[in-house]
Formats: structure tokens, sequence, C-alpha cells
């Protein structure tokens, strides 16, 4: 997980303080280290505490909060000022980012803008606690070119994969509002859902949302589809914006199980993904459908330069097309090839257990966990393993393992 930045805070107002400090506590990768109420005391509370983020509210007196914030960034550089307020004067703006704020935030507080807000401050304070993760999660939607191609396993698995790490700590999101079974694969019966967040969408804090996660014993969270068939008028793509960027600002990695839609919601997962994993297996309605759906993600804000192509079942006896024929229809190369295993998957669904689990020693589960690993590697550590692994044994052996 990522490192937790300690605030402080100094608001007379009791009643936006108090609701101030409602959400910080709902957030996880914060922590309330003192709140203060008089202007006043405030730099003695920075002085004892050493917080990362001061979070100034200047409503109640302008003038003292902008001397405060000036005599804070002079005498506690290391402590970041976050200004919030309900006047969007230019002014007062100005007058606060020149007296050292890093951030100036409007009331009422956006809970998405402040953990936005929060991101960058942490990107500036240098980041994590040397677990390897970054100053936010990563999303990863995993689409799948076809019916029954492997993408919910994939989302399932490659989170169970993940979660071994200890320093993991991944949610699954099943977007599929009308048929989607991530909870049957894990064999989970969810006391909430995906339309229990979304009717409370006005009042979410990271403790609501928290609470309508389900967790797997393999350590995997899961946010189910609705327990009715839906359509995706359920949830709206602005709120699955908001979903997403708290649930990425507390948890590692977010796997988002789509529709085959490409409906609202599913485009808005993509747009805010970090990566797209596109399913297929090696036969002509695949391949043909692969090259479609780019096409699609080009014309739609070139998201087709997120996507990895995942070949499923690689090593089915019934497929005459081979890898080199695919990528040459494909026209690109393939990010990881995942080994036929058709009876250990079918067992570790029919059993609502994780492959991790059911069958830890097995080649597909192997190449999960491989894959897991490949995604923690930095551009120029990925290029290096391919040219050592081409090296051993040709092309695409890194992804055959």
């Amino acid at each position: 997980m990522k490192s937790v930045l300690r605030i402080a805070t100094v608001d007379p107002n009791e009643d936006t303080r108090n609701s101030l400090k409602t959400m910080l506590l709902g957030i996880d990768t914060v922590w309330l280290e003192a709140e203060c109420s008089r202007y006043e005391f405030f730099m003695d509370v920075i002085q004892q505490t050493q917080p990362d983020i001061a979070l100034v509210n200047v409503d109640s007196n302008p003038a003292n909060a902008v001397s405060l914030i000036g005599e804070i960034t002079a005498n506690a550089p290391q402590c970041a000022v976050l200004v919030i307020s309900e006047s969007q004067e230019g002014t007062l703006i100005l007058q606060v980012m020149r007296n050292g704020a890093r951030e100036f935030l409007n009331m009422p507080l956006q809970l998405d803008d402040f953990i936005a807000a929060l991101d960058r401050i942490r990107a500036t304070l240098g980041g994590t606690d040397g677990d390897g993760g970054g100053s936010a999660g990563q999303i990863i939607t995993v689409v799948g070119v076809g019916g029954g191609v492997g993408s919910t396993s994939l989302s399932v698995n490659l989170a169970a994969a993940l979660a071994q790490n200890p320093a993991n700590s991944p949610v699954i999101i099943d977007l599929d509002l009308t048929l989607g079974d991530a909870d049957v694969w894990l064999d989970i019966i969810p006391d909430y859902t995906i339309r229990d967040v979304s009717e409370n969408i006005s009042r979410l804090d990271y403790g609501l949302l928290k609470r309508s996660l389900t967790r797997h014993e393999c350590g995997v969270f899961l946010l189910p589809r609705p327990v009715e068939v839906e359509s995706q008028d359920l949830v709206r793509p602005d709120d699955l914006r908001r979903i997403l960027a708290l649930l990425k600002a507390t948890f590692s990695h977010l796997i988002i199980d789509v529709s085959k839609s490409f409906g609202p919601l599913d485009m808005s997962a993509m747009e805010v993904s970090d990566r797209i994993m596109l399913v297929a297996q090696l036969d002509l309605t695949c391949l043909r459908n692969v090259v479609r759906v780019m096409q699609f993600l080009d014309q739609a804000g070139e998201l087709d330069k997120k996507v990895e192509i995942i070949v499923n079942r690689m090593g089915l006896e019934d497929t005459d097309i081979s890898l080199n024929k695919a990528l040459e229809t494909i026209g690109r190369e393939v990010f990881w090839q995942l080994p036929n295993d058709y009876a250990t998957m079918v067992g570790s669904r029919n059993n609502g257990v994780p492959l991790c689990q059911f069958a830890p020693k097995s080649r597909l589960t192997r190449s999960l966990q491989d894959l897991t690993r490949r995604l923690d590697m930095n551009e120029a550590e990925a290029a290096e393993a391919a040219v050592t692994e081409k090296k051993k044994g040709g092309l695409f052996s890194l992804f055959s393992k």
C-alpha cells in the first residue's frame, strides 16, 4: 500500500471542521494527526506534530489565515499547505498561492477533487513507503473480444495472484451489470453491491464504500454487480469515476471486468485505466474482433495506446491458427500468453476457489504469477527482460512460461 499522509487541520467553524474530520477519518491513506479551532495556535500545533499536510480553511478570517499560510511555509517548509474555502474570489486565491499554498479547493469539498489533490501533494513529497507502489493505485480494465474468451476468469485470478503479495490490496469491480459473475467465481454471496453504492453516491466516503466491498479469504476485495439484472443506467459515468478515484486512493490495484457492450460505463472505465487488457483466443472470430475493437478504441480518444493483448488458452488443440499468423492479422505484439488448462480452470470455477488456492502449482497459476511480476516492471525493465528471454528461447518465450 501507499504511504499514509499525516494531516493537521485548522478551522474555527465547528460544523465544517467536523464535516472535514468525518471525511478524513474515512480515507485509509491519511491520518488525522491534529485538529485546531484557532488560527493563532495552529503554528504551535504544526511544530509539535510535524504533519505532512496543513489543511487550512480560510473562511473564518481570510486575512489571518493568509498570514498563517505564509508563516507555515517559512517555518515548516516540509509541510505542504492545502487550502479550502467557499470563496472563489481570484484575489484570495492569488494571495494564498503566493504565500505558499500547494492546493486550493472549493467548499463544499468534493471527495474525488480532494483525493486528486492529495495524490499531487504525495508525489512532491516522495511518494511511497518503499513497497514499490506508486502514489496511486493501478487501474486495469479487462475486456473480452467475444463470449467465453476468459475475461472474467482473468480478472478474478489476476486479482487473486496479486493478493498473494502482502504489499498488494487488489479489488475487483464487476461492471457487467447484466450478466456479471465474478461473485460466482469466488463463491461469494454479497451483502452489498454496486447498486448500494450508486444509491448513496451523494454521501459517499471511504467508510461507506469499504462496507460495500466483500473480502475473499485469498485477500481480494469485490464490488459485485447487482443481484437483479440491471441496465448500465444504474450508475452514471461521473459517479463511476468518483467511485474509482476513491478506490484508487486506497487500494493497490483495481481490476475492472467490463461488459461487452462498450457502453458509457465501460468507456469511462477504460478512459481512466492505466492498462486495458484485451483478452482473445487464436480463432478467426476473436482475431477479427481484436482488429475491430482496436480501431474503435483508436477513434475513442486513442485508447488503443493503453491496450495490451492477452492470448488465452494457448495450445488449444482444435485451433489451426498459429501465433505468427495471428500477429500478422492484428498487427501488433502480444503482451502475454496464458496456457490452456481447461480442466483446472473449470474445477476452480465450479468450486468457487481461485487458481492460486485451487491449483497453486499448475502451469496456468504460475503463468498468472509471472504476469503479476511483469505488471510491476517499468518499461526499461520489461524491455531488458524481453531481450534476455529472446536470447534464451526465441520470440515470445517470455510470455509462455
